[in-house]
């Protein structure tokens, strides 16, 4: 029984509700998509898709000598290939100098921008990737160009279902109607890689989604990748083609996208489709089909959250994150949900990198510029030997404003486009783990703004840093916090505080997101600061505030003390309420506490005594021997 056609979808929608629609009557499989044009990129370079299995095989991981080896028993089309491009490019910008001699470059900029886009599809994927890369790349170019920029898409032109329908039968060795019982006669998404058909599972019944790899795309990402290689620094600068290589192996996404829902599959109203293993191959992919619309169509703050929550499990726990984070890749499923789909580009982010980013996002928001400079060292964007004085004045420059409106106020856009002037200035290397863990966070902000123009994404981050720097074990965490707690020997119980009570704003929870902007009941704050200190995970920031109780008791019994730091604004002893009241409120909050908490809060005042006892012998000891 041949399988039935479903209603065709438009491009990039998806089906408002789970059940399928059908045509009146079963008609089998349509070998050619009627009226569908050839798209620009096999009009324009399908001369070259041409490769034997073998070679195609070769080239599934990235190898610069395999690729050229291929290419050199293939002269004329590499030497076609080159004459393509450079004669294209060659246009274009002969094109844009004329404007500029007639000085009509400005009112000319869009309509180039768009003659470039349709450049960029035609000559395929790995020049739609590079201007992906490029247009979240400030050190590479101008700052004024990267909004025209970003607007390159990599959605175009669906190729031949035929052609499609044809590949899923190669690669899974059967026949369409012994695969499916349904299948979408054109593809309901398309993408510069591959594009996405529906279909029912003959044998499960279930709904999924098949995605089929556009043909070509393995030999001109390939090719492309030798030609890039040899024009000075355009490889260096935009960063490794491997990955695109890895995107062309739907096993590996499939590996990707099972090792993603393991890890983050879990996660409160997170949704990670399953993947169908049994049906995947090289070029074929099928996955469970997510009913929903995109996040940037709908506004819900709440998902935006859940994302900036999930994207910081991806970035700084785990460290394996979604590389290709476009409005596209994010959903709003029907019941809820926030959906990843797409896992052909994932990330991995390196420990020392996962604890340097947060000790940048600290010292940002704390003002220590310096540090900031040195963080920019540990992260690979600036080398060892930079001008960190001019650094730090020029960032200093960049943020203070920014930052002196506090955290929630700060604009993460805001922040790269002040940036960009400085990277381009001072020649920042942005590596390509950075220039995506940007991207990623700056997509999220995008669709956010939508919903909330006074959205910012990095008041929603710095609540999970601020909580994870207050409670990991690890030791450059650790050293990093008694840094920013001591500031010329004197302890800040001001950045204290701020840390505490940032890092109880770290919440999913749609009550909490609706009131997380309100000013909280000071009552609370205290009680949630409390618990928190007498629990196991608050354990290092217990011992530096009886450490520092301690040395200010210390201090003022000791009349031989001529230090004046902990007398200072920012003391313990110095930071109290100014009523009384307030305090017996603080005081009447004890009893509200778990029995567990209660015991330990009792143990303070001995392992206070402990350190005072501790302290008084020591200066007896000096008095007596020195």
């Amino acid at each position: 029984m041949a399988p039935l056609l479903l209603t065709s979808s438009p491009i990039h929608s998806f089906p408002a509700t789970p059940k399928l629609s059908f045509r009146s009557k079963p008609r089998p499989i349509i070998r050619a998509a009627a009226g569908l044009e050839v798209d620009s990129f096999t009009k324009k370079s399908g001369y070259l898709f041409q490769l034997s299995a073998f070679e195609a095989e070769s080239l599934l991981d990235y190898s610069p000598s395999r690729i050229a080896a291929i290419y050199r028993r293939k002269p004329l089309i590499l030497l076609r290939r080159l004459i393509q491009i450079s004669t294209t490019f060659g246009k274009w910008f002969g094109i844009r100098y004329i404007d500029n001699l007639m000085e009509r470059s400005d009112q000319m900029f869009k309509v180039r921008a768009a003659e470039l886009r349709k450049i960029l599809v035609e000559l395929g994927p790995a020049y739609i990737k590079i201007a992906q890369a490029v247009s979240s790349r400030p050190d590479l170019i101008q700052p004024s160009y990267l909004d025209e920029l970003s607007l390159l898409q990599d959605r175009i032109t669906p190729f031949s279902t035929e052609v499609a329908l044809d590949t899923i039968e190669k690669e899974l060795g059967l026949q369409i109607d012994e695969l499916f019982s349904e299948i979408s006669p054109e593809p309901v998404a398309a993408a510069s890689l591959g594009q996405v058909y529906q279909a029912r599972l003959r044998r499960s019944g279930q709904v999924v989604a098949v995605k089929v790899q556009r043909p070509g795309v393995q030999a001109a990402i390939s090719l492309d990748i030798l030609i890039l290689r040899f024009l000075a620094g355009v490889v260096k600068k935009a960063g490794k083609f491997n990955t695109d290589l890895q995107e062309m192996d739907y096993r590996k996404e499939a590996d990707n996208g099972l090792k993603f829902r393991r890890l983050y599959g879990g996660i409160k109203d997170v949704f990670v489709p399953n993947i169908n293993m049994e049906h995947t191959t090289r070029r074929v992919l099928v996955m469970e089909w997510v009913e929903g619309q995109k996040l940037s169509e709908v506004k819900d703050l709440y998902l935006v959250e859940v994302g900036v929550y999930c994207s910081f499990n991806q970035l700084l726990e785990n460290g394996f994150y979604h590389a290709d984070p476009h409005p596209g890749n994010l959903f709003r499923t029907y019941d809820g949900k926030l959906a990843y789909i797409d896992f052909g580009m994932m990330g991995e982010f390196k420990q020392e990198f996962r604890e340097g980013f947060i000790e940048a996002c600290l010292h940002l928001v704390n003002r220590d510029f310096d540090a900031l400079s040195k963080d920019f060292v540990t992260l690979g964007l600036l080398p060892p030997t930079a001008e960190k004085e001019a650094v730090t004045k020029a960032l200093t420059g960049v943020f203070q404003d920014a930052v002196a409106k506090g955290v929630q106020n700060i604009s993460f856009g805001d922040l790269l486009g002040n940036l960009g002037t400085t990277m381009y200035k001072f020649k920042f290397q942005i590596p390509s783990y950075f220039s995506l863990v940007i991207r990623s966070l700056a997509v999220l902000e995008g669709i956010a703004i939508s919903s909330d123009p006074n959205y910012k994404v990095l008041g929603s981050t710095y609540p999970w840093i601020a909580k994870k720097v207050l409670t990991d074990s690890s030791p450059q965490l650790k050293s990093s916090l008694q840094a920013l707690l001591y500031k010329d020997g004197a302890f800040r119980i001001d950045r204290l505080e701020s840390l505490l009570t940032e890092s109880l704003r770290a919440r999913t929870e749609k009550a909490l997101v609706k009131i997380q902007r309100e000013e909280a009941n000071s009552r609370m704050v205290f009680k949630e600061i409390l618990s928190f200190t007498l629990t196991e995970k608050g354990s290092f920031v217990r011992e530096i505030l009886i450490e520092e109780f301690a040395k200010e008791v210390n201090g003022v019994g000791n009349p031989n003390n001529n230090q004046s730091a902990y007398l200072e604004e920012s003391s313990l002893l110095s930071y109290q309420p100014a009523l009384v009241s307030e305090i017996l409120a603080m005081l009447s909050i004890i009893p509200e506490l778990p029995p567990e908490l209660q015991q330990q809060l009792l143990r303070l005042p001995a392992d206070l005594a402990r350190r005072l006892i501790s302290r008084a012998s020591a200066r007896t000891i000096q008095r007596i021997f020195l």
